[in-house]
C-alpha cells in the first residue's frame, strides 16, 4: 500500500510541475515587450509653432526619434527644416524664410495624469547674421538655444472629461528683456494652453472615418516683453493659438501607423502678425515605428 502511495504522490508532482512549468511558459510567450525607441518621420505644409510661423508657407520635414530609459523616465530629439538656404524674405528682414531646429527633451511622468518635459531648443540661422550666434551651448542674449520647462496634463486616460493643459516657462537662453539702458534681463516668458479631444464615429462601419479625432485649443502668451513671440503682443496677453485639429490614424501593419491630420489655427494677437497673416490651415502626414 505504501508503494501505491508513494507512486500517486509522485505522479501528482510530476503532473504539478509539469502544469507550473507550461503555464510559465504560456505567460512568457505571451508577453510583449513594450518599444523602447520609436521613430516618427512628419511631413507638413507649413511649419507652424503655438501660432508662430517659422519658415513661411513651405512644406517642411520633421523627423523624430524617443527612447524609453524607464517606464516613465523618456529622452528624445526633434528637427525640422524646409531646405531654404535665404535667411529672410527678400522684402523684410524681420521675418525667417530658410529655417531649421533641431531640439532635445526629456520627459518624466509624475503621476497618471501629469507628465514633467525639459526642452532644448536649438535654432540656428541658416546663413550667418551679424549679431546672432549660432554656436551649440550658447545661451546668452544673442544665441540661438532657449531651454523650456512645461508641465503637462492629460486627463484622457481613466478620467470622464478628456482635457490637457501645458503650462510652459522658458528657463535658459534666448529669453530677455532689455531696461532702458540696454541692460538685459531674462523674461520666463510662459505659454498657457488648454485642450480637449473628441473621439468620432468609434461605431461607424467606415474605416476611413472611424475613430476620427477632432482636437479644440486655446493657447496664450502671459508675457512677452522679450519679443520671443515674434508673431504676437509684446505688452499683454496674446491669444496667439486658437485652433482645431482633426487626426485619423491609420494601421499600415509590421508596427507602422500613418496619422493623417489637417489643422486649423487663428492668431488672435493684436499686433506683429501683418507679415503672414492670422489664420493657417496645415495639413500633415505621418509615419511612426
Amino acid at each position: 500500500m505504501n508503494a501505491i502511495k508513494r507512486f500517486f504522490f509522485q505522479l501528482m508532482l510530476s503532473l504539478s510541475v509539469f502544469g507550473f512549468s507550461q503555464e510559465k511558459k504560456l505567460k512568457e510567450d505571451t508577453i510583449v515587450e513594450e518599444k523602447k525607441l520609436s521613430i516618427t518621420i512628419d511631413l507638413v505644409s507649413r511649419y507652424l509653432w503655438r501660432g508662430q510661423c517659422w519658415g513661411g508657407n513651405y512644406a517642411a520635414v520633421q523627423p523624430s526619434a524617443e527612447y524609453a530609459v524607464t517606464p516613465k523616465l523618456a529622452i528624445g530629439t526633434w528637427a525640422t527644416t524646409n531646405f531654404k538656404k535665404d535667411y529672410y524674405y527678400p522684402d523684410n528682414e524681420n521675418y525667417y524664410k530658410g529655417y531649421r531646429e533641431i531640439d532635445w527633451y526629456l520627459s518624466y511622468q509624475i503621476n497618471d495624469f501629469l507628465q514633467f518635459q525639459l526642452w532644448d531648443y536649438y535654432w540656428p540661422s541658416v546663413s550667418k547674421v551679424e549679431g546672432v550666434s549660432n554656436k551649440f551651448l550658447d545661451y546668452g542674449p544673442t544665441s540661438s538655444q532657449t531651454v523650456d520647462a512645461i508641465l503637462y496634463f492629460d486627463f484622457s486616460e481613466g478620467y470622464q472629461y478628456p482635457f490637457n493643459a501645458t503650462i510652459s516657462t522658458f528657463v535658459g537662453g534666448n529669453d530677455y528683456r532689455y531696461n532702458s539702458i540696454q541692460q538685459p534681463k531674462r523674461n520666463y516668458t510662459t505659454y498657457l494652453e488648454l485642450g480637449y479631444t473628441l473621439k468620432l464615429f468609434e461605431k461607424s462601419n467606415c474605416k476611413f472615418i472611424q475613430n476620427l479625432e477632432l482636437m479644440p485649443s486655446a493657447g496664450v502668451v502671459l508675457n512677452n516683453k522679450a519679443a520671443y513671440y515674434n508673431f504676437a503682443d509684446y505688452d499683454k496677453p496674446s491669444f496667439v493659438n486658437l485652433g482645431v485639429k482633426a487626426t485619423k490614424e491609420f494601421d499600415l501593419g509590421d508596427d507602422v501607423v500613418m496619422p493623417l491630420s489637417l489643422n486649423y489655427v487663428h492668431n488672435g494677437a493684436t499686433n506683429n502678425t501683418g507679415f503672414f497673416g492670422k489664420d493657417f490651415l496645415v495639413a500633415g502626414i505621418s509615419f511612426t515605428y
